[in-house]
């Protein structure tokens, strides 16, 4: 099976949605965590589905692998920024936890998508 475009993965399709959340959640943060826990809330969130996209645009299974790679480390930097907010008190632990789920079904999704990458590309 090909994938025409990054978009039809249904692993960069999470990734938008968990980003899409981040940004509402990040909303009602104090104004003054603007350029601090917002900022790397929404650009670790963003970094997972745009490495995708730009991993699936290399057109190399290899770079692809590496992208994807990176996705996962953006991922987990994204759950501890969510995870600091909490410590902190900037929002409370259930408003993030529906993230941090989020989060694992993504970082499923990526390990699976890398390790049958690698298994066509050994062939």
């Amino acid at each position: 099976m090909s994938i025409a475009s990054y978009k039809d993965l249904e692993v960069w399709q999470f990734g938008m949605e968990l980003t899409k959340d981040c940004y509402f959640l990040t909303r009602k943060f104090p104004r003054e965590e603007m350029f601090g826990v917002t900022s790397q809330i929404r650009r670790s969130a963003a970094s997972v589905p745009a490495n995708v996209a730009e991993g699936h645009g290399r057109e190399s299974t290899g770079d692809f692998i590496q992208f994807l790679r990176i996705s996962q480390g953006s991922l987990k930097e994204l759950e501890t920024h969510l995870l600091l907010a909490a410590k902190v008190n900037i929002c409370a632990a259930s408003a993030i936890e529906p993230h941090l789920q989020q989060a694992d079904r993504i970082g499923r999704m990526l390990r699976s998508l890398i390790r049958r990458l690698q298994e066509r590309h050994k062939r």
